[in-house]
């Protein structure tokens, strides 16, 4: 084993204690109020904003195969990485552009910023995964795909149990749903919606917008890049 497989190992564990570790009080408090709100809102407000956020998903899911990267086949770990972190930063950039323009527009371009945002993100995991070794045209990588989404926009309490099955995923994966509209797609629009909306809520606001929208759309696409690496290296060092 090299020496860069020992860091890597050494940085998966601690991203891996962090995945497990029990949720604070703050957290608990934050989620059990985020919780009771979701809980006044009339289902059939969930409804739509679930099929809204589905249809953008499955839309993008489906189509970010158009446009992909060589893959990093015969490639060294390190190397694969590198070229990984070079990604990351390219659509971090770019996200943080886009934030900063549909920030400066106020409320109406900053309801524009989520469908491309979002697109932005998930085009990203599947460049990261494409790099790795893994073939997004499987169903089943697609899906592990939107896992790794939830796992990075989601409260401490749902990571416990979506590492699990990252960890698992070779076990897990059997017992995935056939097809995209068995997926458990409320449960993904909570987790995203109550992860960013304190960070991206304030991109609404005139002026100020633009900086929030720059800074949370940076971070955010940084968080969901690492979390993702984490999340493949777990599958290889495995195998």
């Amino acid at each position: 084993m090299d020496s860069y497989q020992h860091y890597v190992r050494a940085e998966l564990s601690l991203w891996l204690f962090k995945m497990k570790k029990k949720a604070g009080i703050m957290g608990k408090m934050t989620h059990g109020v985020q919780g009771k709100i979701n809980s006044w809102i009339p289902e059939k407000i969930h409804k739509a904003i679930t099929v809204a956020i589905e249809n953008m998903v499955k839309l993008v899911i489906s189509g970010s195969t158009l446009i992909r990267p060589k893959s990093g086949k015969g490639l060294e770990l390190k190397e694969r990485e590198d070229k990984i972190r070079n990604r990351i930063k390219w659509y971090r950039n770019t996200a943080s552009a886009e934030g900063a323009i549909t920030g400066a527009g106020g409320i109406l371009l900053g309801f524009a910023d989520f469908p491309a945002f979002l697109t932005i993100k998930m085009k990203m995991l599947f460049d990261i995964a494409s790099i790795y070794g893994f073939d997004t045209k499987e169903y089943k990588e697609r899906l592990f795909l939107l896992y790794v989404f939830q796992l990075a926009f989601s409260s401490q309490q749902r990571r416990n149990e979506l590492v699990e099955k990252i960890e698992n995923w070779e076990s897990f994966q059997d017992s995935l749903p056939e097809n995209f509209d068995e997926f458990d797609w409320k449960t993904f629009q909570l987790d995203y919606r109550d992860y960013i909306d304190l960070a991206k809520l304030a991109q609404l606001i005139p002026v100020i917008g633009a900086g929030v929208g720059a800074i949370a759309n940076y971070r955010l696409t940084e968080h969901l890049g690492k979390t993702a690496m984490n999340a493949f290296r777990v599958r290889i060092l495995q195998s």
